[in-house]
């Protein structure tokens, strides 16, 4: 396929099928001048013009992504590219929209249907307050929806002001970007842009404070990252078309759960689901695939030591991989509890992912039970599909920890151990498991990840732990049971232990020297973040393989932060 130089040669690929197929809000406005928050009734979408950030400029681009679609690199950096992804939709090529679009979705919070966080206290104007799909492009078969996160309000915005930061961007840039490289379904990063001129003030953290809440207001410049996926439909999609549906809410609230399941069906499960079989049938192979999907992306999760902090069904993507970036944050002192979410609490702490989970997947299958109305037995085989979430996340998360702890046969005792281990000591996540990746002979090289000396009695457990280890067939073949040298097993370690973490201390500074209009760490850490495996130059590991220091523990916004962006 000819390379993609230019807007004109994007143009060609572009197909708008989730605003031809499925139906649009009646009260929509056609010129997408639409960015006062109301209540929207019925559709699927709202057409919705984004609102252009002043004085775009250029911060940095996936490489990575951007070979895989075949766009010269060049294209991030051109005018009209620039223009478009920064919210200009003003001069267009014709087969691109002036319009985009944004979604109404519902809010479950770990179970439990939500209505008043709607300015309305109907659950009518909830959904992509500053999210807007500007496009979509079938690129090598693929088709890929394009969305600006921060392109401006929308009906959904709740009186906000629909911004992103350059903070807040910079983090879910390098995070899709670091995702995608750890083997972690993701959204992915295609270009991010900041405005020169154009500010708005966010609650934040002063400098050194040990706060859990911001304590501030800091005056940010605006931008526009884009993000990139077959769909961006989340189970809160589904749960506000099946709760219209359960409540009859409009003659044609059946209807259009109905054609959302199809078209989800279409883009995310078009390999998996036989398009000839009856909607009825289509909902149970459905419930089986997503089941699987999303219990395999919350145990890759935890090997990479990710925590999504708010994991709402809104943030849960159907299609299965990790969507909103908000108070995310990876593991470095190793907590069974963690969460860096100041306001999180511990159902969406770092290994209750699973519960959390499973606790979407209901909402997923509670949404879709009314299309099963008549059907008694399919709905006996949701409720079954649903009834197993646990076992298969279970099966997930033990083949997910054998693999992590370079072992044939998964041992219950042995992780029980060690996770009150890394606990106690404490100790640094991402280094631990890179240095036992290294199959050492003692634990002294596992010491590197310690924060702080040991007590004799904690060493002593740690010696315990390490033989048994040892004794536990950790030189043998996880997949054919052939025997491996240390060498061989060492490397098929580190092929699920990542040496490189997006650590919030590390991202700080580069947000910060962003600020000043100097993205110089912003590019160096994205080189080392897409790299997460690799044995890099001594000088990253020097750098950015290390454990936190000891000043920067419980300081708000690395520590903690809140989910104002």
């Amino acid at each position: 396929m000819p390379v993609i130089q230019t807007l004109n040669d994007l143009s060609k690929l572009v197909d708008y099928s989730f605003m031809d197929i499925l139906n649009q809000d009646p009260d929509a406005k056609i010129d997408g001048v639409d960015h006062d928050p109301r209540q929207v009734f019925t559709g699927h979408y709202t057409l919705v013009n984004p609102t252009p950030i002043e004085n775009p400029e250029y911060i940095t681009h996936s490489k990575d992504f951007f070979s895989e679609l075949g766009f010269a690199d060049s294209l991030a950096q051109s005018d009209n590219f620039i223009r478009l992804f920064s919210g200009d939709t003003s001069h267009l090529p014709k087969s691109i929209r002036t319009a985009g679009w944004a979604t109404g979705y519902a809010l479950s919070i770990f179970g439990t249907e939500y209505y008043q966080q709607c300015p309305f206290q109907t659950g009518n104007g909830y959904g992509d307050g500053r999210a807007i799909s500007i496009l979509e492009a079938v690129i090598n078969g693929q088709r890929w929806e394009m969305q600006l996160k921060g392109g401006g309000r929308t009906p959904y915005c709740r009186g906000a002001d629909g911004r992103a930061v350059l903070r807040s961007s910079i983090r879910e840039f390098l995070a899709q970007e670091h995702m995608h490289a750890l083997g972690v379904p993701t959204s992915r990063s295609l270009s991010l842009y900041v405005s020169k001129t154009q500010k708005v003030n966010r609650p934040w953290y002063s400098q050194g404070s040990r706060s859990m809440d911001p304590d501030m207001l800091a005056t940010e410049s605006v931008a526009i990252s884009t993000r990139v996926a077959p769909s961006f439909i989340r189970v809160g999609q589904l749960e506000l078309f099946g709760r219209r549906a359960r409540k009859n809410e409009h003659p044609k609230a059946m209807e259009e759960l109905e054609m959302l399941l199809l078209h989800l069906i279409d883009r995310e499960y078009a390999n998996d689901i036989d398009q000839t079989l009856a909607t009825t049938e289509k909902v149970i192979l459905l419930a089986q695939h997503f089941r699987d999907r999303l219990t395999s992306l919350v145990a890759n999760w935890i090997r990479v030591g990710y925590c999504q902090g708010n994991f709402n069904s809104d943030n849960c993507a159907v299609g299965g991989f990790t969507i909103d970036y908000g108070p995310f944050g990876f593991c470095d002192e190793f907590d069974s509890q963690y969460q860096p979410w100041s306001s999180g609490g511990l159902h969406f702490s770092f290994l209750n992912q699973p519960t959390a989970a499973e606790q979407n997947f209901k909402m997923f299958c509670n949404a879709l039970l009314p299309l099963l109305a008549s059907h008694q037995e399919l709905s006996n085989q949701l409720v079954e599909i649903f009834n197993g979430f646990s076992a298969a996340m279970k099966t997930k998360m033990e083949t997910m920890w054998r693999a992590k702890l370079g072992l044939t046969a998964f041992d219950s005792t042995l992780l029980d151990e060690l996770i009150a281990l890394m606990e106690k000591t404490p100790v640094d996540y991402t280094l631990f498991f890179r240095q036992l990746s290294l199959v050492p002979d003692s634990i002294e090289p596992l010491k590197k990840s310690f924060y702080g000396s040991v007590s004799e009695q904690i060493n002593k457990r740690w010696l315990v732990w390490f033989e048994k280890w040892q004794q536990l067939n950790a030189c043998s073949n996880i997949e054919n049971m052939t025997p491996l040298s240390r060498e061989q097993l060492s490397t098929q370690m580190k092929l699920i232990n990542p040496k490189y973490s997006l650590r919030e201390w590390f991202v700080a500074p580069a947000y910060q020297q962003a600020a000043e209009r100097n993205y110089s760490l912003v590019r160096e850490l994205q080189a080392v973040i897409t790299q997460p495996y690799e044995e890099q130059s001594k000088e990253v590991e020097d750098k950015f393989y290390k454990l936190k220091p000891e000043a920067l523990f419980n300081i708000g916004g690395i520590s903690q932060y809140s989910c104002s962006s």
